[in-house]
């Protein structure tokens, strides 16, 4: 029997092969569960990409700051599967503006957008599809460790640093409903995301040189078993908490 044996799962940010979701999405199916994906925008992508998985599975269109695609999302998950246990939030925008060393003269629109999209979204998300989680089940967000001001991460940094704190009141509020609320801090994986971010190579310099594991840039299964994990019923009283999965540089010093 796998660990996801019945789950039922709805898993975001499935854009690319290369994707921390995607694995999650392959690994879920391969331990039992039943998924449906979200996208938006490049949809023809990722149902293209769906298609790749062990068992394609539906792919809804899901803009995680669309009010009206919120309000929609459980009746068009339930054409699929009669509840969920488990949501994946892997969506995460910053405008080029809100990266690469231009922090200082960002401007609000812009920072309000990736606040949106980055941080906002696990709440919204979260309780779009609160009605189809009746048993309760297991909120797991992609993280990017925020306790630190890293080189050209800026806004996105902020904006990880603040859905670290949405995730904390999220488990706070939630768990009389048995919902769990957590995130996997990753480390840098080379992903089409990473490659919008100007100066991406300074991370990957970091990582390869002082994670004491060492860190495959190439490789998003090792965060995706953490997320199986956290979806599986092997952590019933583990909520608002961040596991690190990034070699474990963010425990060392300079």
């Amino acid at each position: 029997m796998g660990l996801l044996e019945g789950k039922r799962l709805l898993i975001t940010g499935v854009l690319t092969t290369s994707s921390i979701a995607f694995s999650a999405a392959r690994l879920a199916q391969e331990q039992g569960a039943t998924v449906v994906l979200t996208g938006y925008g490049r949809m023809s992508l990722v149902e293209r990409v769906a298609k790749k998985l062990p068992e394609p599975p539906p792919v809804i269109e899901l803009d995680v700051t669309d009010p009206d695609h919120l309000a929609g999302l459980a009746d068009k998950v339930r054409e699929h599967v009669d509840g969920i246990d488990g949501i994946v939030h892997a969506v995460a925008f910053a405008p080029q503006t809100a990266l690469g060393g231009n922090f200082l003269n960002t401007e609000w629109d812009d920072v309000a957008n990736a606040l949106h999209v980055s941080a906002y979204s696990l709440k919204s998300l979260t309780m779009a599809a609160l009605p189809l989680m009746e048993d309760g089940g297991s909120v797991v967000g992609l993280d990017f460790d925020a306790t630190v001001a890293w080189p050209v991460y800026d806004w996105m940094g902020v904006s990880k640093a603040t859905m670290e704190s949405v995730s904390r009141y999220l488990a706070r509020y939630l768990g009389e409903r048995d919902v769990r609320v957590n995130l996997v801090a990753a480390g840098p994986i080379r992903t089409t995301a990473a490659s919008n971010i100007p100066g991406f190579e300074e991370f990957e310099k970091t990582w390869t040189e002082r994670a004491p594991l060492g860190w495959e840039l190439k490789d998003p299964e090792p965060a995706a078993k953490a997320i199986i994990a956290l979806l599986s019923d092997w952590f019933p009283a583990t909520t608002g908490e961040i596991v690190h999965v990034d070699g474990g540089l963010h425990a060392t010093g300079a």
